[in-house]
């Protein structure tokens, strides 16, 4: 007996609409009235505030949190995609790939006061690992590996970019088909030319996308960093103070100025990896 179209649109309603006003309520909403505050400082329409907002310490925090962000990303992603190709072409042991997809869904969601507590306790001034290389006559401090300095939180952030990068680029890596090597090779290409022709063109759309994913989970990274540096020149931090009313008189919308410039950079990088996704589904459903 089949179901009838009339009660089939019935239960999508139902379902769609309070996930519509969820997402209206908590998502679209306070987006909006965070933009509004922007372009309408002290109540009249007008951009100072988001002039502001890109000038002076905070335009220091969108530089320190971009290079941040992209050199954890950049690392991350090229690490994530060597891991996924290796897995690829490994056939044992057979626990192998089960365990990396486990370690990788977990390790790619931990973060805030745990994630920080299990780097200073390695890392960190007292860390065992930094305890291990000074019985070597190595102070990690004198290479800038700390957590709380730049590269430090690079290393913090790449524990979380890495096992994430491999999980986005698995399915991309998957859909290469041994028929493609084996044809490439029959009609007398180079690896390095099968490489170049197939396999990078194919692959790059969803790295890209992957390292641009990268970018953003850690522009918007924020308990981890505040924790190990909370006096760190970060925009997410910068977001922080100023919401928290510790603003001078005048200045009170420069928070809301300032989450608007990220949403907008967070909606350039949706944009951007939308587009990048759509083309390596082409492919990879074919």
């Amino acid at each position: 007996m089949r179901a009838s179209p009339r009660g089939g649109l019935r239960t999508a309603t139902m379902v769609l609409v309070p996930f519509a006003a969820f997402i209206g309520l908590f998502l679209l909403y306070p987006t909006l009235v965070v933009l509004y505050k922007a372009v309408t400082p002290g109540g009249t329409l007008g951009f100072d505030a988001l002039a502001r907002a890109l000038s002076g310490t905070y335009r220091t925090g969108f530089i320190n949190s971009i290079t941040l962000s992209g050199t954890s990303a950049l690392i991350g992603g090229v690490i994530g995609l060597l891991l996924a190709l290796t897995v690829k072409s490994l056939r044992r042991p057979a626990w192998l790939r089960p365990t990396l997809d486990s370690w990788s869904a977990v390790a790619s969601q931990l973060g805030g006061v745990a994630l920080a507590f299990a780097f200073i306790a390695t890392i960190g001034a007292q860390g065992f690992l930094t305890k291990i290389l000074k019985g070597f006559g190595v102070d990690a401090g004198d290479y800038g590996i700390s957590p709380t300095g730049f590269w430090g939180l690079v290393v913090v952030y790449l524990y979380f970019q890495i096992p994430l990068m491999f999980l986005v680029m698995m399915p991309a890596v998957n859909g290469l088909r041994e028929t493609w090597r084996e044809a490439a090779a029959i009609t007398g290409s180079s690896a390095f030319r099968y490489w170049r022709s197939v396999v990078f063109p194919l692959l790059a759309p969803a790295a890209l996308g992957g390292v641009l994913l990268l970018f953003v989970n850690a522009f918007t990274a924020y308990a981890t960093v505040y924790v190990l540096n909370p006096s760190g020149a970060l925009v997410p931090l910068q977001i922080r103070f100023l919401l928290q009313g510790n603003v001078i008189t005048g200045e009170e919308d420069l928070g809301n100025a300032i989450v608007a410039w990220v949403i907008a950079l967070l909606l350039a990088s949706l944009v951007i990896m939308t587009v990048l996704q759509r083309r390596t589904l082409t492919w990879t459903r074919s």
